[in-house]
C-alpha cells in the first residue's frame, strides 16, 4: 500500500495499491502490442494526439496544480506554470517531430545511402517528485511521437500524479497502452529493466539511483539517458549588474521551494563585491514569502518530505559548524509541515556540505573568491555538472567564459538557467549523460539506421 502525505501539514491524503509483479509483466507485454502497431503510424496522425494531449493538459491545469500542491507541496501558481509548460513541449514535439526525424541523404560510392531513425521499443522512465508532471512529458512526448511506447515508474510520493498522466495520454486518443504507469518500489526496477520487452530506460533523479539504474541498463546492454543532480554555480563578476544579478539569483535558487537540479546553488562572487551582493541577496531572499502551497501569494512551499527536510538542515548546520556564517533562515520553523526557510550561507568553503554536495532545498552558498580565474576555478570544483551562469557587463567575456571554461551541460549569461524545448538538456560529470529536449533528446531512444542501395 503506498500512503500519500501532504507535506505542507503531514496529513494522509489517501493510499494507493501497489502494482504486482504479474501486473507489472501483463502491462509490459501490453505496452509492446500497442508498440507493435504504433511504430507505424504516420507522423501527422502522432502529432495530431500530441496536441490534443497539450490542449487535454491546458483544459485540466487547476486540478493538476491542486494535486501537485497536496503531494509534493508545490506553490499553486508553480504548479500552473509547470501543466503550461508541459502543453508547450506536447505542441514543440508534435510540430518539430517528423523534421527532426526525417531521413538524412548520405552521398557515397551507393545508388542511394541514407540515415533513418526508428523507434526502438518500449522505453522505462523511471521519474522524481520534483516537476513530477514536466519530468515526465519530457520524455514522454518526444518518445511517443518518435514511435517508441512508454512504462512509467515514478517517485512513491506522487502516485497520483502518475496515473492522471497515464489518464492525460488516453483521453488525448492515443492507443491505450502506448503509455502506461507501474505504481512500484524502488526495490522492483531491476526486475523491469531486466525484462526483455524494455529496450531502454531513462531516469531523471539523483546521481546515486543514475548509478543503479545506469549499472542494471548495462548488464542488460539497454541505453540509458540520464538528468541526474546539480550543485549549479553562478558567478558574479564585480561588472555584473548587481540588481539584474541578484532578481535571477533568487529567482533560480529558490523556484520550486530550492527543489531542483538546475536551479543555482553556489553563488561564486569576486571579493569587491561580496558586501553588497549579500546585502541585495539577503534582502531579496528574505522578502520571499513562506506558507501554504494553497495560498497564490506563497514563493516557498513545505519541502516534498519530512526526511528530506531534515537532511538538508543537517547538512545547513554541519556547514555552519565548520565554519559558515548564517545571514538569514537556518533554523526548522515552529508550524506543522516539512517547512524550512530561506536560507543564506556565506563565506563557504571546501570541506563543507555548502560547497561540496547538493543542498535540495532554498539554502543559498556564498563563496568568496579573489578574481575572475579564481571564480572559474571553484565553479568546475565540483563533482556536479548540470548548469551554470555568469554575470557581467562585458557581453564578450560572458559568453567566452560560458562556452569555453565552465564544464557544464548549460551556460547562461546574464540570466538563470532554464529548460526550453528548442535546446538541448542534460549535464556532464556526476550529473549524467545524454540530452533531452529539442531534436537531440528525440534522437535518443532510435535506432540511427544506416541504409545502403547500390
Amino acid at each position: 500500500m503506498i500512503k500519500v502525505i501532504n507535506p505542507a501539514n503531514g496529513e494522509m491524503i489517501r493510499t494507493y495499491t501497489q502494482t504486482s509483479p504479474e501486473e507489472v509483466m501483463e502491462i509490459i507485454e501490453q505496452s509492446q502490442q500497442a508498440f507493435e502497431e504504433w511504430r507505424s503510424v504516420e507522423f501527422p496522425q502522432r502529432a495530431g494526439l500530441m496536441k490534443n494531449a497539450a490542449t487535454y493538459l491546458r483544459d485540466n491545469s487547476e486540478r493538476y496544480a491542486v494535486m501537485m500542491a497536496e503531494e509534493m507541496g508545490k506553490p499553486i501558481k508553480g504548479g500552473r506554470s509547470e501543466v503550461e509548460k508541459c502543453a508547450w513541449l506536447c505542441d514543440f514535439y508534435a510540430e518539430k517531430a517528423e523534421g527532426f526525424l526525417s531521413p538524412e541523404i548520405i552521398e557515397t560510392d551507393a545508388t542511394k545511402s541514407y540515415v533513418t531513425f526508428k523507434p526502438l521499443g518500449v522505453v522505462l522512465a523511471v521519474m522524481p517528485w520534483n516537476f513530477p508532471f514536466w519530468q515526465v512529458i519530457r520524455f514522454a512526448a518526444p518518445a511517443l511521437m518518435a514511435g517508441n511506447a512508454g512504462v512509467l515508474k515514478h517517485a512513491s510520493n506522487v502516485p497520483g500524479s502518475a496515473l492522471v498522466l497515464e489518464e492525460i495520454f488516453r483521453e488525448a486518443g492515443f492507443p491505450k497502452n502506448i503509455f502506461r504507469t507501474l505504481l512500484i518500489g524502488s526495490k522492483q526496477v531491476d526486475s523491469v529493466i531486466e525484462n526483455p520487452l524494455i529496450k531502454a530506460v531513462t531516469l531523471t533523479g539523483s546521481t546515486p539511483a543514475g548509478k543503479a539504474v545506469s549499472s542494471k541498463a548495462g548488464e542488460m546492454l539497454k541505453p540509458t539517458v540520464l538528468e541526474l543532480g546539480g550543485s549549479d554555480p553562478y558567478i558574479i563578476l564585480e561588472d555584473a549588474n548587481l540588481k539584474n544579478a541578484v532578481a535571477a539569483c533568487v529567482t533560480s535558487r529558490l523556484i520550486n521551494s530550492g527543489q531542483s537540479c538546475i536551479a543555482a546553488k553556489r553563488f561564486i562572487v569576486v571579493e569587491s563585491i561580496k558586501d553588497k551582493f549579500e546585502s541585495l541577496f539577503t534582502e531579496e531572499m528574505r522578502a520571499r514569502k513562506m506558507g501554504d502551497p494553497m495560498d497564490e501569494t506563497t514563493d516557498i512551499g513545505p519541502q516534498a518530505r519530512f526526511d528530506l527536510r531534515d537532511e538538508l538542515h543537517q547538512q545547513v548546520s554541519s556547514s555552519i559548524d565548520k565554519g559558515a556564517n548564517c545571514l538569514l533562515g537556518g533554523k526548522i520553523p515552529d508550524m506543522p509541515g516539512a517547512f524550512y526557510p530561506a536560507t543564506v550561507l556565506t563565506d563557504v568553503q571546501d570541506g563543507m556540505p555548502a560547497y561540496n554536495e547538493e543542498l535540495f532545498g532554498p539554502v543559498a552558498s556564498i563563496i568568496p573568491v579573489r578574481d575572475e580565474a579564481e571564480a572559474i576555478k571553484v565553479a568546475n570544483d565540483s563533482i556536479f555538472g548540470l548548469g551554470a551562469a555568469v554575470f557581467t557587463e562585458d557581453i564578450a567575456k560572458g559568453e567566452r567564459i560560458a562556452a569555453n571554461e565552465i564544464e557544464a551541460g548549460s551556460c547562461f549569461v546574464n540570466t538563470f538557467v532554464k529548460s526550453d524545448p528548442r535546446l538541448p538538456f542534460g549535464g556532464i560529470k556526476e550529473s549524467g549523460y545524454g540530452r533531452e529536449l529539442s531534436s537531440y533528446g528525440i534522437r535518443e531512444f532510435v535506432n540511427i539506421k544506416t541504409v545502403f542501395v547500390k
